[in-house]
């Protein structure tokens, strides 16, 4: 539960929103540590609830992308494939898997025909006949470009490989094992119609919701604030069966900036990138006709928001910049939870780590090692100016890098002859006891 504080100030921003943008509703929740801490909403067409639907739009991404990247951990596929080894009908020389994820192929934004977002959509074989290599706008990794066309195709990959439709993929392997029973492929009952607001008069034009078939995996899904609350949690590490930490690292690691002269908004595998001052944060965005949505996490402090709009604009805001202000008020009056309670060790370090406790020198920079238990083997914690390096035993003497520049390297514990530690080499830089030690 947040402070009241925060909680007036999350909801300020939720009904100034929903008024001055004219929103038929909004809602929005603040999920900390895997659970709701605050929930909000505002207007009355329909009167919002946690478990009614709205449309998520381009959120469907994310998941796609997590399926992808599941699909390369069982061996399925590798990003690096390129997109012909999947789909050889397809005529885009060189793009890979990789490159679509990122928006980095260089393919144009849209698939031919009809505004798939409003229009009956077209089966995967038809889809994939319309791709030439025409729909390159640019090289590979030449300048961000949003596709939705990538994660059709995306999506058309996750079909051949599996043999399955990407629906029941993306159900048995990532919404059933959160427990998202109200995120579907078609608008169930209770849902939100989406709407454009007229600019004058205010009155409502209801949108259609089209099945976008072969462009679903770019757009289709409809949930509700509890079942995003679920996908929050897994974005924060709290459901590592379903995205390892390993596998949300690899998300949320910048395929490429879309501003580069800013650096403020960028692209991983799947997930946008957002900078608020000395914060990132990192999620997604969606839209569909009479749809907004927005999932934004700051990570560190496993702090999230969900918000959803049912109108196709927000003037004067976005539902992107929605999402960051909620995320800012939070973290600005409640920053990152308290660190756990130091607890001393349950006895000595082992025999072997002892000599290398203490003080270091590197070039006449002091770091200092100390040892920590975790329920396991320990770890090696050198402590420098500005950083930690943190080390776990791969044999005798021998250290590997966890966190930090010297995250993969080895830290080798040198002897002298009669055995004694007389230094700590990392990756060739000698630490030592004595500061003027060369």
């Amino acid at each position: 539960m947040l402070k009241t504080g925060t909680r007036e100030r999350v909801d300020e921003i939720v009904t100034r929103t929903q008024a001055t943008s004219r929103a038929p509703s909004l809602v929005a929740a603040v999920v900390r540590a895997g659970e709701i801490a605050h929930y909000c909403a505002a207007g009355t067409t329909p009167t919002p609830s946690p478990d009614l639907q709205y449309r998520l739009g381009s959120i469907t991404k994310t998941m796609t992308a997590a399926l992808v990247l599941g699909l390369r951990d069982a061996g399925q596929l590798d990003l690096d494939d390129r997109l012909t080894t999947h789909l050889p009908t397809v005529d885009l020389p060189g793009v890979r898997l990789r490159d679509l994820l990122g928006h980095a192929s260089g393919l144009q934004r849209e698939p031919e025909g009809a505004w798939w977002e409003r229009n009956p959509g077209v089966g995967l074989d038809e889809l994939l006949a319309r791709v030439t290599s025409a729909k390159l706008a640019f090289g590979r990794y030449q300048r961000f470009h949003y596709s939705n066309l990538a994660y059709g195709l995306l999506g058309g990959v996750v079909e051949r490989v599996t043999g399955t439709a990407w629906w029941e993929v993306l159900s048995a392997r990532i919404l059933t094992p959160l427990g998202m029973t109200r995120t579907t492929y078609h608008p169930t009952q209770p849902y939100a119609r989406g709407y454009v607001a007229h600019p004058w008069d205010g009155s409502l034009r209801e949108e259609p919701r089209e099945d976008a078939r072969a462009m679903a995996p770019a757009g289709q899904l409809w949930s509700t604030v509890d079942d995003m609350t679920q996908f929050v949690a897994a974005l924060t590490g709290h459901h590592p069966t379903v995205l390892s930490p390993t596998v949300l690292d690899e998300m949320a690691r910048p395929v490429v900036l879309a501003d580069p002269d800013r650096w403020s908004h960028g692209y991983g595998l799947g997930l946008q990138l957002w900078r608020s001052g000395e914060r990132v944060y990192v999620g997604h965005t969606g839209s569909m006709p009479g749809y907004l949505a927005v999932v934004a996490v700051h990570r560190r402090s496993a702090t999230g928001v969900v918000a959803f709009a049912n109108t196709y604009n927000l003037p004067g805001t976005g539902i992107g910049r929605v999402g960051m202000a909620i995320l800012d008020a939070v973290l600005d009056h409640e920053p990152e939870p308290a660190a756990p309670t130091w607890q001393p060790s349950p006895g000595p370090a082992p025999a072997d780590v002892a000599p290398l406790l203490g003080v270091w020198w590197w070039m006449g920079r002091q770091h200092t090692a100390r040892w920590e238990t975790d329920g396991s083997d320990g770890t090696l914690v050198l402590a420098g100016p500005g950083e930690e390096w943190r080390f776990t035993r791969e044999g005798p003497d021998r250290w590997r890098g966890l966190t930090g520049e010297q995250a993969g390297e080895v830290l080798t514990v040198l002897r002298d002859p009669a055995g004694a530690v007389v230094g700590l080499d990392i990756a060739t830089f000698v630490f030592r006891r004595d500061p003027m030690a060369d």
